[in-house]
């Protein structure tokens, strides 16, 4: 390196180590503590011995905890129900905003913004939409039936709401489609066209496979926050009805900062990394009979 680009790459660092400093000091310390603080007994509330090394027995109970096996399955559960149905929304949505017709910026922005509205107070409307009494849902519903949902009441329905309720910020993906629906060259529909395709074999036959790269990322993405899940169930349902949404995120947070087991939250933090890494691995695997690359 020359003198000036060595000055460039000094600069450069310095620009960056806001960023890198935050990093260490709150992502990648914590997560290295956590995986040796998954080693020992750490209970903050015992002032007398808040640690002790206990080596593999946080991993060993792991695969005796039948709670956590329930909180696996009720994740699982959710994940299966809410990525198809996220990718689908988005990608639809993603397709009406890619017309070019007027004051489609304005339609861009309103439905990207349930995207930057999320939080307690989003959680809070939520919680009225789905009221069983007097919710706008189920009075609208009862104009067919007598008998609707009990959504946030109801074991049966609780996932479902919860995953109808993720859908309304599905924003990022959309617009994550649609950066890729913009990409495709115009020149393959109008061929397609002149070849008598239409508007279906138009789209399994070119939007779909020129969009596969763009459908893995966003498949990917879809797992690791469905694997997450957790403010929804904390605010709505704080777990229940009879545990239908105690998920594995929600069960890990119960265990640091409710029952002070950090050691054997740190140890349930590693699982979930390995079986999101596993699934992902699963996804690129897969992914190079049905991803096609321009």
């Amino acid at each position: 390196m020359t003198g000036r680009e060595r000055r460039e790459a000094w600069e450069a660092v310095a620009f960056l180590s806001p960023w890198i400093i935050g990093f260490i000091l709150f992502i990648g310390g914590p997560i290295v503590a956590s995986l040796f603080m998954s080693f020992y007994r750490w209970d903050p509330s015992d002032l007398n011995n808040p640690t002790q090394y206990i080596g593999l027995a946080n991993y060993r109970e792991l695969f005796r905890d039948e709670t956590l096996r329930l909180s696996l399955y009720n994740t699982i559960l959710y994940a299966a129900m809410y990525i198809p149905a996220a990718i689908c929304t988005a990608l639809g949505l993603a397709m009406l905003l890619n017309q070019k017709v007027p004051g489609m910026r304005a339609f861009r922005t309103i439905l990207y913004l349930p995207t930057i509205t999320q939080g307690v107070a989003t959680f809070a409307l939520w919680r009225i939409v789905y009221d069983a009494d007097n919710g706008p849902i189920n009075r609208f519903l009862r104009m067919f039936t007598d008998h609707p949902p009990g959504w946030l009441i109801d074991p049966n329905w609780s996932k479902p709401a919860i995953v109808l309720m993720n859908l309304w910020s599905v924003g990022g993906m959309m617009l994550i489609f649609l950066a890729g629906l913009q990409n495709i060259p115009r020149h393959l529909y109008e061929a397609a066209s002149i070849d008598g395709a239409g508007r279906w074999r138009q789209f399994t036959n070119i939007t779909l496979p020129m969009l596969s790269p763009t459908i893995l990322l966003n498949m990917i993405m879809a797992t690791i926050g469905a694997f997450q899940v957790f403010a929804a169930a904390y605010i709505l349902t704080n777990g229940g009805p009879a545990r239908s949404t105690l998920f594995y995120a929600y069960y890990l947070f119960n265990r640091a900062f409710v029952y002070f087991n950090m050691g054997y939250a740190s140890a349930m933090a590693w699982l979930l990394f390995l079986i999101i890494l596993a699934l992902t691995a699963l996804q690129l695997f897969y992914s190079r009979k049905w991803v096609h690359y321009a």
